[in-house]
């Protein structure tokens, strides 16, 4: 295959591990905005921030700093009694996100992680954490979302409520410079399906992962918890198709994606394995790779725009 140009998109998915580093720097003075120690908090987002949502909630209970759900904007459940409600929206103008912080107004304390502090965003919640070195030209959003993991990650880290197993952020930084420099094979750039799979926190990141496939090549791809991937995805395995693992892999899995003659992709498994959210990055990669392949542009993606902004009523 040709050697892809350099795009926009993969500029800003190579400045990951210097935007880790300083979101993970920030955990301290940008505590304000983010969750206390024993609080029931609602993490809320649309798209890739929802995701984002789901692996912290996953994290922050985990490791026993309070309970945790995370819920897309639109489907937040009313009524359900939080002692914080934190949005994550890059854009800080997404309709559905900016509807939920105006009807929760004075009810409950709201925070918000966001990559630009001159939208509504910044009057809507009660408190706000910028991570503007963070913030995209890109349509489809790399680098913002996982800074906001890694500033969430680093937070729990300093508060002794990392998860065993989780990496400390100065390992998963080290993991995602090996994830920028790393090789991708050109197998990989000619597959025709893509399964992802997660346990635990790193399910969010496999939604994630296969939504980026999506937006950025047109691809083919599903995302599950590892355990069902028997429960009927494996039916759509087989040759020319890969099931790619965040996290451990259930015992037996690996065989059984052999079994059906799919390849099967474990970067996070064994002693020299990526950090789960460094994997994502060689995700990022491989769909600017397969969108360019396919003559796509990854800067511009199809029928997406930054940011969702709804009219009256269609919210």
């Amino acid at each position: 295959m040709a050697a892809p140009h350099t795009c926009r998109t993969s500029v800003e998915i190579a400045s990951q591990p210097d935007t880790w580093r300083r979101a993970a720097a920030s955990a301290g003075s940008l505590s304000a905005a983010l969750p206390r120690r024993g609080e029931r908090i609602a993490v809320v987002g649309c798209g890739t921030s929802w995701f984002m949502a789901l692996a912290y909630a996953q994290l922050r209970e985990t490791g026993g700093h309070g309970e945790t759900d995370a819920f897309a904007a639109s489907e937040f459940p009313t009524g359900r009694a939080y002692d914080r409600v934190l949005a994550i929206t890059r854009s800080g103008t997404t309709t559905e996100v900016l509807d939920l912080l105006a009807r929760l107004k004075g009810t409950v304390p709201t925070s918000a992680i966001t990559a630009d502090p001159a939208t509504a965003v910044m009057d809507l919640a009660d408190s706000v954490a910028v991570l503007d070195f963070a913030d995209e030209e890109s349509v489809v959003q790399t680098r913002f979302a996982t800074s906001v993991l890694a500033l969430l990650r680093a937070h729990l880290e300093a508060e002794g409520a990392l998860p065993d197993g989780v990496r400390p952020m100065a390992g998963a930084i080290e993991d995602a410079q090996r994830a920028v420099d790393a090789p991708i094979g050109e197998d990989l750039r000619g597959a025709e399906q893509f399964t992802f799979l997660g346990t635990g926190w790193s399910y969010g990141l496999a939604l994630e992962a296969g939504l980026k496939m999506r937006e950025a090549a047109g691809a083919w791809t599903e995302a599950y918890p590892a355990m069902e991937y028997r429960h009927g995805p494996i039916s759509i395995t087989g040759p020319n198709r890969v099931a790619w693992l965040f996290g451990t892999a259930p015992q037996g899995l690996a065989d059984d994606v052999a079994k059906v003659g799919g390849a099967f992709v474990a970067g996070s498994e064994g002693a020299g394995g990526l950090d789960p959210l460094a994997d994502l990055i060689l995700v990022q990669r491989l769909a600017v790779l397969i969108a360019q392949d396919r003559g796509y542009d990854p800067d511009r993606p199809r029928n997406l725009t930054r940011s969702v902004i709804l009219a009256d009523g269609q919210s």
